[in-house]
């Protein structure tokens, strides 16, 4: 992969972090995501393998459902509330999915059954990216 393409990848995923972690709208918090997301995806599938294949499909269906599970329980707390601020998570299913969806996107227990699969099909620094960076903005 070209070095270029490579640090805008390395950039997009610091500054994905960075909005996520600094932002008080649920919508900001939403884009951060998906910029990490994003950012990653072309970095697992550097490697023309079908394991590196696999994985980084793996990784972006996980992604991708546990980010609209993030939107429907915001979208759901914004409906009763009227705001889309991050501290008001007043709702009952709003916590509920919401942690279903975090704990999908860390790869916690009960929802880790794709982390193994994605780090087995990706070499040790993306691997290394996976397992730290990626699970600082959740």
């Amino acid at each position: 992969m070209n070095p270029y393409i490579m640090s805008i990848l390395i950039s997009n995923l610091a500054l994905g972090a960075i909005i996520t972690a600094a932002s008080y709208h649920w919508f900001l918090a939403w884009v951060g995501l998906e910029l990490n997301t994003l950012a990653i995806i072309p970095i697992l599938a550097k490697h023309h393998h079908p394991r590196a294949t696999e994985a980084a499909t793996k990784y972006f269906i996980i992604q991708a459902t546990a980010s609209s599970i993030i939107l429907l329980s915001s979208t759901i707390n914004a409906w009763y509330t009227g705001t889309w601020d991050i501290t008001q998570l007043t709702t009952q299913p709003t916590p509920t999915m919401l942690l279903i969806a975090l704990t999908m996107k860390l790869g916690l227990a009960p929802m880790h059954f794709w982390l193994p699969e994605v780090m087995q099909g990706t070499d040790t620094m993306t691997a290394l990216i996976i397992a730290t960076w990626q699970k600082l903005p959740p």
